[in-house]
């Protein structure tokens, strides 16, 4: 078992996307979803410029590994495609990708990552394609803005900080900090989706 960490900087729902019973990671993180595994971690830790450095802002241990096309086809996963008319959580679906059937291309569907009026956002398609992988999970617990300090024991389990620094991940983690970071996670006595996205807030001002 491998426990994956990086900074969320931008959270909207998207980038894990925790609605419709399901914590996913579609799009961003090409690394984290090319190399992570069935059982294996991927937590996000807050951002400095959101005073939430040294919180947690969402775990998710992956249940299920797919790839784009058929997390778009898959009737699970419907809801989870964008709807920029709807709501806050359909306008940040994460279902965007997809191949053209007759050209083999990728389709990006109007989506936070595309461009305004649908256009395709190329650096966006190219970023997020380095892996068609999509990390589904079950047990999650996702705490967005009202996100818990990570006890001072994980940021510095002998010289070993759970939490990244700056950009990309880390996931070199020894076995006891893995064990008892996830003990920590399931203790808290919440599961699930538990507070709004950071920067729905703004959305909503």
């Amino acid at each position: 078992m491998k426990l994956y960490s990086y900074v969320v900087k931008r959270d909207f729902g998207f980038a894990p996307n925790p609605f419709y019973g399901y914590c996913t990671l579609a799009t961003c993180k090409p690394r984290i979803r090319a190399t992570a595994s069935v059982g294996d971690w991927v937590i996000g830790t807050g951002a400095k410029p959101h005073g939430l450095e040294g919180h947690l802002v969402y775990a998710m241990r992956v249940s299920e590994i797919t790839t784009y096309d058929s997390y778009w086809h898959d009737e699970r996963f419907r809801k989870k495609r964008p709807y920029l008319r709807g709501s806050l959580k359909q306008a940040y679906g994460d279902n965007v990708y997809h191949r053209d059937v007759a050209t083999g291309s990728w389709v990006q569907e109007d989506s936070h990552h595309s461009l305004e009026g649908g256009l395709s956002n190329d650096a966006n398609v190219t970023q997020d394609t380095g892996s068609e992988n999509v990390l589904v999970a079950e047990e999650f617990y996702f705490f967005g803005g009202c996100a818990p300090d990570i006890p001072n024991r994980f940021q510095n389990w002998n010289g070993t900080n759970v939490c990244k620094k700056g950009p990309s991940h880390k996931c070199t983690f020894p076995d006891d900090l893995i064990t008892a970071f996830v003990e920590w996670v399931r203790s808290l006595g919440v599961r699930g989706y538990v507070g709004d996205p950071v920067q729905f807030r703004a959305n909503r001002a």
